[in-house]
């Protein structure tokens, strides 16, 4: 029989299963959130544009696109539809100078397609040198 407390000669044993359990549960998690924070794969490297005013020796050429895909250049509407019409149309005002810039000022109301068209048009008659015009924000105003 035992008589007295032996407790003082007892090893004292600290659990630490619970505090791997938990740690491990932390880098478990810190792991799967740090690969869902992964930005689009595909690098692209966007425009940048100044508000700088530039010096143009050459005239610049304006082909406009209204709400309707209608395509006038300068201010005069391209007779007939399509991209042999506009072509034909810019290269009569041109006539051989392709290094002169363009700029497109297409209404933002207007499909997509009738801007590309433009695009495609001009750059299949040579031209190098396209803008598209904007207006700036309330906020680039600001400043």
């Amino acid at each position: 029989m035992r008589i007295g407390n032996d407790r003082r000669n007892d090893d004292v044993e600290i659990n630490v299963i619970s505090l791997i359990d938990v740690l491990l549960t932390l880098l478990m998690f810190f792991v799967l959130t740090t690969t869902f924070v992964q930005h689009s794969r595909l690098q692209v490297t966007l425009p940048k544009a100044s508000a700088e005013e530039r010096d143009v020796q050459a005239p610049t050429l304006t082909v406009v696109v209204d709400r309707d895909g209608h395509y006038f250049i300068g201010s005069d509407e391209v007779p007939g539809e399509g991209i042999d019409a506009l072509k034909q149309a810019i290269a009569g005002v041109v006539g051989e100078d392709r290094d002169r810039p363009v700029t497109i000022r297409a209404d933002a109301m207007t499909a997509h397609q009738n801007v590309v068209t433009a695009m495609d048009a001009l750059g299949q008659l040579g031209f190098t040198k396209l803008s598209i015009a904007t207006t700036p924000t309330q906020v680039d105003a600001a400043k």
